[in-house]
């Protein structure tokens, strides 16, 4: 199946970017992911005071809630950056390439915030994702149903 998604790095008259797609589009199911932070199940706080612990943390988050709707990392067509200091952004993009793993990159937005929601929390990223609509759920494949609560 060739890729449901068509990255532009650079359309005419910008500057191309290696750390953001400019323009990502695609076709199939609309997937919204709420931000999330460095929290383990239990709800604690992963890596106090260590933006890369709380980076990968972050994106195992992610990629869990990818997992629950069918979709993977190269789905994502957007993600946002919620730091309390832009200096986190290195340590949040080193955790990004690991977890893309050549993967084209989305388009993406960072923003530095005073706080997040609790004060130990250095990051939070939110994702949208487009999924095939030819996904294993469709074909019948056994674990494939994405889980819904209600």
């Amino acid at each position: 199946m060739t890729s449901h998604l068509t990255h532009v790095p650079a359309p005419d008259g910008l500057a191309p970017s290696p750390q953001y797609s400019h323009v990502v589009w695609g076709t199939g199911r609309f997937v919204a992911i709420s931000g999330q932070c460095a929290l383990d199940a239990s709800g604690a706080v992963v890596g106090e005071g260590d933006a890369a612990a709380q980076a990968h943390q972050v994106f195992a988050n992610l990629e869990r809630c990818l997992a629950a709707a069918g979709a993977g990392f190269g789905d994502v067509v957007k993600l946002t950056y919620f730091v309390t200091d832009v200096a986190h952004l290195p340590a949040v993009r080193d955790a990004r390439d690991a977890h893309f793993a050549g993967a084209p990159l989305p388009a993406s937005s960072a923003v530095q915030v005073s706080a997040l929601v609790h004060p130990e929390l250095l990051v939070e990223i939110e994702a949208f994702a487009l999924v095939p609509e030819q996904t294993a759920a469709a074909t019948g494949e056994a674990g494939a149903e994405p889980r819904l609560l209600r």
